[in-house]
């Protein structure tokens, strides 16, 4: 590695939590994960809790720049810390979030799966 040059976008601490996120996620991510892994949506690639500044994103699409988070019952308590989340990666860094809650996850994949589509291979127009 060349000097001065910072290799990861995250720091350490956020990198070994995502890395801790990976091995323990919840049964919604799970179910989501089973969808977007592999390309199966549109081709895309998607990276599961991925670092990116002092925040991990639960599902990311570098390509297209798009964020899903999966929401439990713990978001209920942190929607500022969340909607400062969501200000912080669409200023910062472009991308475009699309928020599931648990139970939409488990009880209707399928309309889950129709919006990621629509966000991933029908993007509006500029």
């Amino acid at each position: 590695m060349k000097s001065g040059r910072i290799r990861w976008r995250a720091a350490r601490p956020i990198q070994e939590r995502a890395r801790e996120l990976r091995k323990d996620m919840t049964p919604a991510e799970k179910k989501l994960w089973s969808n977007l892994r592999n390309g199966q949506i549109c081709g895309a690639h998607f990276r599961k809790q991925h670092p990116v500044g002092p925040f991990i994103i639960d599902f990311f699409c570098a390509k297209a720049k798009l964020a899903i988070e999966v929401d439990g019952g713990v978001h209920q308590s942190q929607i500022d810390y969340d909607l400062e989340r969501s200000k912080w990666l669409v200023e910062n860094k472009g991308y475009k979030i699309l928020r599931f809650t648990n139970d939409q996850i488990e009880s209707n994949i399928e309309s889950v799966i129709e919006k990621i589509i629509a966000a991933l291979c029908h993007p509006p127009p500029p």
